[in-house]
């Protein structure tokens, strides 16, 4: 980490505005949502006492009441993994209610044969169930229909060589990068994807390039490249390629057609803005964003390397 100026700050530190999307207080400290809890647990727990007030002493009602009021207090006001109690226990339910078995079976999946030995189809436990995935098409833009979560478009993105520049240039990186954060209007999502890459085209690109090179010592090195890329295919070794994604999404509330416009201008604006960063920004059309989507989707798919490594060193 570099060392700090007498202000204090890092010499390629930016300020970044924090809680952007920290809900409204409406009631005090309180949110919308927070509000809402604690208001329905009121009149509730008021109801009860109004209603059993003739049969119930009130210390006896109060005691009743106590472990009600603090568990509604608990979801309304406590936080797990930077999410509100209330919300991570129904992403927990919903995820225990999802089918851990599922499969790609558009058609639905079918039962198994009748003719089947009864301890057999009791060892085979639970059918699985049919898997549904979060997009439905891919226009040949490239957008990605969400269905209710809305539309999202898909670019990949280069890296940068930062260690290596001064401390000036550094600062510019990180300021470039930052206004693109602060000029964010929607949801985006930067995704660093990695994978493993087969070298075997690459290094027959480089046997077959290596005679065009204009230097005897340059068509060496090349061929002496490809050889060691050859044998670590050979022997079982593999590399693994990082490819980023950035994702923008627009939520679901207007047409999807107007989504989808907005989707594609804010990949627009991105690479307008990451250019100033030195990030190139390429958009994805409908063909290589399912190629993308199916290789996530499919672990042991295995990318052929395209392209060198570059002259620069590591980038990050």
């Amino acid at each position: 980490m570099p060392h700090s100026h007498e202000s204090g700050e890092f010499p390629y530190s930016t300020r970044i505005p924090a809680d952007i999307s920290r809900p409204d207080r409406v009631l005090g400290p309180f949110t919308i949502r927070q509000t809402a809890i604690l208001a329905v647990t009121a009149l509730l727990l008021y109801g009860g006492w109004w209603l059993s007030r003739p049969f119930i002493a009130p210390q006896v009602y109060l005691a009743l009441v106590v472990p009600v009021a603090g568990t509604a207090a608990a979801l309304a006001l406590g936080r797990r993994e930077g999410v509100g109690l209330d919300r991570f226990l129904a992403a927990r339910l919903a995820y225990a209610r999802t089918p851990k078995r599922q499969v790609h079976a558009p058609e639905g999946v079918p039962p198994l044969p009748s003719f089947l030995p009864t301890p057999w189809t009791a060892e085979a436990g639970p059918p699985p169930a049919a898997m549904h995935m979060p997009c439905d098409t891919v226009t040949e833009a490239g957008v990605l229909s969400l269905g209710s979560e809305g539309e999202a478009a898909l670019a990949t993105c280069s890296t940068v060589n930062f260690d290596l520049r001064s401390v000036s240039e550094q600062q510019s990186l990180t300021a470039g990068f930052a206004r693109w954060l602060n000029s964010l209007t929607g949801p985006a999502q930067l995704l660093v994807r990695c994978h493993s890459v087969d070298l075997a085209p690459l290094a027959d690109r480089l046997h077959q390039d290596a005679a065009a090179l204009p230097h005897p010592a340059l068509e060496q090195a090349a061929r002496a490249h490809a050889d060691y890329l050859a044998r670590l295919t050979a022997h079982g070794g593999s590399a693994l390629g990082r490819q980023i994604v950035l994702v923008s999404r627009e939520n679901a509330g207007r047409s999807p057609s107007a989504n989808a416009s907005r989707v594609v201008q804010r990949v627009s604006e991105a690479q307008r803005s990451l250019a100033s960063a030195e990030i190139t920004v390429t958009a994805l059309d409908g063909r290589r964003t399912a190629a993308l989507i199916t290789q996530a989707a499919n672990a042991d798919a295995t990318p052929a390397a395209t392209s060198t490594s570059s002259p620069e060193g590591p980038r990050s």
